[in-house]
């Protein structure tokens, strides 16, 4: 039976933090909606009603073009383990680049990676969890250092050059909020 809440307490917070991935999706006015999985050690509970995510620079930049135009978001955290939960965080989210006066306090709190793009903040509005029977007993054998690798090795100017490539426009063509850079 799904339970609801208003924030997150000790024991949520506890299953949060053990998740090795989760899950963000989002949707514009018009489009696909978008359902990306997220890993590494990029998310941070800020206070029982906000949690950030730090976004690395990817293929694709949904969630920002998305949030412009609508800024529901859901996030959703499932156990792997033998103990079965799934937990739903609900509520309107905006994007910090580095351009933005608070990325640098807020990267702060966040490894250092080769090309991060930018943050999220989700102001929760709703908790739910059910009882994730159907999610299958996994084990995370390691995280991947691919994506930073790979950026790593493009330097600062390929990531901007990547970003500017790949990141302006969704899938549907919809503008994201990062800056086209002049040629």
């Amino acid at each position: 039976m799904p339970k609801f809440f208003d924030q997150l307490d000790q024991k949520l917070s506890t299953f949060i933090k053990e998740q090795p991935m989760f899950f963000v999706a989002t949707a514009p006015k018009d489009g696909r909606i978008n359902m990306s999985p997220k890993g590494l050690d990029s998310l941070r509970i800020l206070s029982p009603t906000r949690v950030a995510y730090l976004n690395l620079t990817g293929s694709g930049n949904e969630t920002s073009a998305h949030l412009l135009e609508d800024d529901r978001m859901t996030m959703m955290f499932c156990s792997y383990t033998r103990t079965t939960n799934i937990l739903r965080l609900y509520g309107s989210a905006h994007e910090i680049t580095p351009e933005d006066k608070e990325f640098d306090e807020l990267y702060a709190l966040f490894p250092d990676y080769a090309a991060p793009r930018q943050i999220f903040i989700l102001d929760i509005t709703s908790i739910q969890t059910s009882c994730g029977y159907g999610v299958p007993v996994m084990t995370l054998d390691y995280e991947r250092e691919t994506l930073d690798k790979h950026m790593a090795g493009l330097g600062p100017d390929g990531v901007e050059a990547y970003q500017q490539k790949n990141n302006l426009r969704t899938i549907d063509g919809i503008r994201t909020r990062l800056k086209e850079k002049a040629s």
